[in-house]
C-alpha cells in the first residue's frame, strides 16, 4: 500500500480510500488485500452502522461513515476525487440487503 492507500489491486490516480472492515476493525485498501492478508473472512459493514466511520481519505486521511462515503464522489475535506468504479463493489464491503 503507498501513502494514500493504494494498493497493487486498484492503483489509479482515484484510488485513494481505504475501508474499515467490519470482521477485523482494520483499513483495508480492497477486498482482495484482506483476503490476502487477514486470515479471516471479510463480514460486511451492517446498514444500522453505515453513520460509522468505515471509510479512510488516503490524501488527507479523513474517516467517512459509509453514508457520507456513499453519497460522494470526492473527499468533502479535501476534495480528493474517488474511483467512481469502487462504488461497484459496494456489496462486497456494506450490507446492502436493507
Amino acid at each position: 500500500m503507498d501513502e494514500q492507500t493504494r494498493c497493487a489491486h486498484y492503483h489509479q490516480l482515484r484510488d485513494v480510500i481505504a475501508l474499515k472492515h467490519y470482521c477485523c476493525d482494520t483499513y483495508y485498501p480492497c477486498h482482495l488485500c484482506h483476503a490476502e492478508l487477514a486470515e479471516h473472512p471479510a463480514q460486511l459493514w451492517p446498514a444500522y452502522k453505515f453513520d460509522q466511520p468505515a471509510v479512510l481519505c488516503g490524501v488527507c486521511r479523513c474517516e467517512l461513515s459509509v453514508d457520507e462515503y456513499r453519497a460522494s464522489s470526492s473527499c468533502p475535506h479535501c476534495q480528493a476525487l474517488f474511483n467512481p468504479g469502487c462504488k461497484l463493489h459496494e456489496n462486497l464491503y456494506f450490507d446492502l440487503s436493507s
